[in-house]
């Protein structure tokens, strides 16, 4: 990792509350008989029903959704035995996934132990507090031992996920590739090159799913596991052959199929040319794989390729498994988790990569085809419908094969409960991401002689999300660059004051000029204001030089746009508005006008819900706008409700299939319980509302504001709608993540603008 890298993830961690989790109380607790209720003398009664019941542990406490994430730390990642404490950051990290993935809580547990015996009965005295335990980065052999007499003498599912998690995925991708080769699983040669937790657990499970113990070969760091090895580990010994191999070399020449749970580089182009036709290289090492992707692709056109890496097809990521194997085992209090659970796992995470690929994952990749094939063998992370399947498999396999102590007989009904979890977000702006990093634009940061903007260029630059262009004075970018060590390196630098005896310069101006002469501006004025950087960044779209710009983090608003819309302007025949995406626990809302028009008519308002409902749309959101008043439906004659009646009306009129109501007041259009007891003819009933439109500026600007600060939700924004070519205004003084998310979100803006001509 470069420096400043390094410093973005020390900042991550650390900034805030220190470290990724929390505890949140999850019911009332503000007065006197919450409290009560919550502790003495209400909580004896919860007490003393479990005492007669230990099952109602999950009806009244948190038990049936709390996984333990459990390690010693002697195998952490990349960074082997480095202790209990230095690993309690990975064990964060991991409770974050399966809370975002599948809405599980997690406490994670870090035990200063190297002692088999204590581990085991340190983890067995805690299962009265957890639904499930998680096992991480424990060395082996001592891994297997500990998972197998867990399992054995616990009630709850264990599973270590290095070993299964990696196996199941992988799994998944071998009978894929196997059947899209057209050959069977039984009959392929397989290497494995490793043979620790992973390898191990890998193997079995290919044997459990089809491939034949006497058609694979394993091999260590000291060459192929042979039978006449001394001192030969017994979890190695039952995969050791007696064939003539010693070498990787030996191994592959002729194989069907490579498994690297090893090191990078490991295996050569000469190794895989020696492979049968259509060979399949699974090659897992992190970060880098036994055969860098593009090396193998350009050896041989022929071979089916995954990785552990995201920026190539065919991740084996263990978060297409964990999460969801997991909830499937919660959901139904299974007492383990089996042979018959995973192996379900597996061939449902395989017969999802067959299913018709959703908009939303297309859209989050930049293409439109994504299908079966050599490079979508397995599902991709952002796939929604993981949870529904894996989950399902998992539970409906635990329930058959006897483990489960809960049925479950509505399974479409589980499913919509598997989907509520996780609100409507999806992981909006990881989608949104992985998108913008298919196809980067140019980006101008216009304001690039501040911290915090080349901050954000440098991680947009790194995550290869955009190519920034740095504007501002160039002395004090390079001073910056210099003082903080940013890497920077080849990225342009202009200073439009150090432009103005070039063409270009006068291009610009003479471009401004003509399209403002009429409006005020002489060609001196064009001259004066073309040395603003805001008026270059924008000419510089304008004139194709860049794709986008951002700026506004050290100006206020109207200072920002107005340069934009003399240079661009808005498309023909539309109006410019401002739209917030704010992200909050429930999913996405989207909030318009909160910056550009001050008290919009009946018909401006409806031109703008019309901008927002086109732009909403392109982030794979069905728009369900409500127009926000101070009244329900006619409950007042004012100026605020009776405006937006009539924009209502006239959207009616104008986009009929616009799903949009009001006069509503923001509690009745956010709760759809209380819209249909109390106005079942709205045509916002069954879900809520997840676009609002304000009456004017000022009371989105307050919402949304208020929203961000009490209510703990992340701004986006504001978006800019309505231009001729994408630009972007910051809020002013824009933390560092908000550049960046607001980068992204302009990145797609023109891959949509491009696609639409």
């Amino acid at each position: 990792m470069s420096n400043n890298r390094k410093k973005d993830a020390l900042d991550y961690h650390a900034m805030g509350r220190p470290g990724k989790i929390e505890v949140i109380p999850t019911k009332p607790h503000h007065s006197q008989r919450d409290l009560s209720l919550a502790y003495s003398p209400g909580v004896a009664e919860p007490c003393l029903a479990i005492a007669e019941n230990s099952e109602d542990a999950y009806k009244y406490t948190s038990k049936g959704n709390l996984v333990a994430v459990i390690s010693n730390g002697t195998a952490v990642l990349g960074l082997g035995d480095i202790g209990a404490q230095a690993g309690k950051p990975v064990m964060e990290g991991k409770g974050l996934l399966f809370k975002i993935f599948a809405d599980i809580d997690v406490f994670d547990i870090e035990l200063d132990t190297k002692n088999v015996d204590e581990f085991v009965n340190i983890v067995k005295a805690l299962e009265p507090t957890f639904g499930g335990v998680n096992l991480e980065d424990i060395k082996a052999p001592e891994c297997f031992e500990i998972e197998r007499r867990l399992k054995e003498e616990m009630n709850i599912p264990v599973m270590h996920d290095d070993q299964h998690g990696t196996a199941i995925i992988s799994g998944a991708a071998l009978m894929n590739a196997c059947e899209l080769i057209g050959k069977d699983i039984s009959a392929v040669k397989i290497v494995v090159n490793g043979a620790g937790a992973a390898a191990i657990s890998c193997t079995s499970m290919y044997i459990a799913v089809g491939a034949k113990k006497e058609n694979i070969v394993m091999l260590d760091s000291k060459g192929v596991i042979r039978s006449d090895r001394e001192n030969l580990d017994p979890t190695k010994a039952q995969f050791a052959t007696n064939r003539d191999l010693y070498t990787l070399a030996d191994a592959v020449n002729g194989a069907d199929v490579f498994i690297g749970l090893s090191a990078a580089d490991v295996l050569t182009p000469e190794m895989l040319l020696t492979m049968n036709a259509q060979p399949i290289v699974l090659a897992m090492a992190n970060p880098n794989p036994e055969i860098a992707y593009d090396l193998a692709v350009a050896t041989r056109n022929d071979v089916i390729m995954g990785t552990g890496r995201s920026d190539y097809p065919n991740q084996v990521n263990n978060v297409l498994g964990f999460p969801y194997i997991f909830r499937g085992a919660l959901d139904v209090r299974a007492t383990g988790i089996n042979e018959e659970m995973k192996i379900a796992a597996v061939r449902s995470i395989a017969a999802l990569a067959k299913e018709p690929v959703p908009e939303e994952v297309n859209q989050a990749y930049d293409t439109s085809n994504l299908k079966f094939g050599a490079e979508y063998i397995i599902p991709k992370p952002t796939d929604p419908r993981l949870i529904t399947e894996v989950a399902v498999a998992v539970a409906k396999a635990a329930i058959a094969s006897g483990v489960a102590r809960k049925e479950i007989e509505d399974w479409e009904g589980y499913k919509d409960e598997l989907r509520k979890r996780l609100g409507k977000d999806d992981g909006i702006m990881r989608n949104l991401t992985t998108k913008a990093k298919k196809d980067p634009k140019r980006v101008i940061f216009a304001e690039a002689d501040n911290y915090k903007t080349l901050r954000a260029a440098q991680i947009v630059l790194e995550e290869k999300i955009a190519h920034p262009i740095l504007l501002g004075n160039r002395q004090k970018i390079e001073d910056l660059i210099r003082e903080y060590d940013f890497d920077l390196q080849g990225v342009q630098i202009i200073d439009p004051l150090e432009e103005v005896d070039s063409e270009r310069f006068n291009t610009y101006a003479a471009h401004l000029y003509k399209k403002r002469q009429r409006r005020g501006i002489s060609e001196y004025d064009a001259r004066k204001l073309m040395t603003n950087r805001n008026y270059f960044a924008a000419s510089m779209v304008e004139f194709g030089e860049a794709d986008t710009l951002i700026s506004g983090l050290t100006k206020n608003y109207g200072t920002t746009i107005k340069p934009a819309l003399q240079v661009i302007g808005a498309k023909p025949g539309s109006r410019v508005a401002g739209m917030y995406m704010m992200l909050t626990e429930k999913g996405p809302i989207f909030f318009g006008d909160t910056t550009v028009n001050e008290n919009p008519t009946p018909e401006e308002l409806s031109d703008i819900t019309i901008l927002l409902n086109e732009a909403i749309k392109r982030f794979n959101v069905t728009p369900r706008i409500a127009l926000l008043s101070y009244s329900n439906f006619g409950s007042s004659e004012g100026k605020v409700a009776a405006k937006m009646r009539e924009t209502a009306k006239i959207l009616r009129e104008k986009a009929p299939d616009i799903i949009v109501d009001g006069d509503v007041q923001a509690n009745f259009a956010l709760n759809s319980k209380m819209l249909k007891d109390n106005f079942p003819f709205s045509c916002l009933n069954g879900e809520p509302a997840n676009t609002l439109v304000f009456p004017n500026l000022e009371s989105g600007n307050i919402a949304y504001k208020l929203l961000q600060e009490v209510g703990n939700a992340e701004a986006v924004g504001p978006i800019l709608l309505g231009m001729n070519k994408p630009v972007h205004v910051l809020q002013l003084d824009s933390s560092v993540r908000e550049i960046v998310n607001m980068v992204t979100i302009a990145v797609v803006d023109v891959q949509e603008h491009e696609k639409r001509g």
